[in-house]
């Protein structure tokens, strides 16, 4: 296990929610998008990788996160990037590129416009 981050520095350096939230009326909602099986393959790669822990990554559930049109969805913070992914192709270059090496990936932004 890791050492705590410092005083000085967040408790995570990344913490990701996946929304899982599914909706019964027929909406649209993330859960319809294979949303479980994105954050369990983005569990298991954070922890294969040695990202876990204090100073590292939290992976966590979420419900609705409002931008069911661009479902489904992730977010990263403190950046407070949003993520829209398809598989687990996506999910792997979330994990390589921006929780391990601090780069964004770009083609998979939410576009800023979509919400509920």
């Amino acid at each position: 296990m890791s050492a705590p981050p410092s005083d000085s520095s967040p408790y995570y350096r990344h913490h990701v929610f996946f929304c899982l939230n599914k909706r019964e009326n027929g909406e649209a909602c993330c859960a319809d998008h294979n949303a479980q099986a994105a954050f369990d393959r983005c569990k298991q790669q954070v922890k294969a990788q040695g990202l876990v822990g204090p100073g590292k990554v939290r992976i966590n559930k979420a419900g609705c996160l409002d931008r069911c049109q661009g479902g489904p969805i992730a977010v990263v913070y403190p950046e407070g990037v949003w993520y829209t992914y398809v598989d687990n192709n996506d999910i792997d270059e979330i994990v390589e590129s921006h929780l391990k090496n601090g780069k964004v990936v770009e083609r998979l932004l939410t576009p800023p416009h979509l919400g509920r």
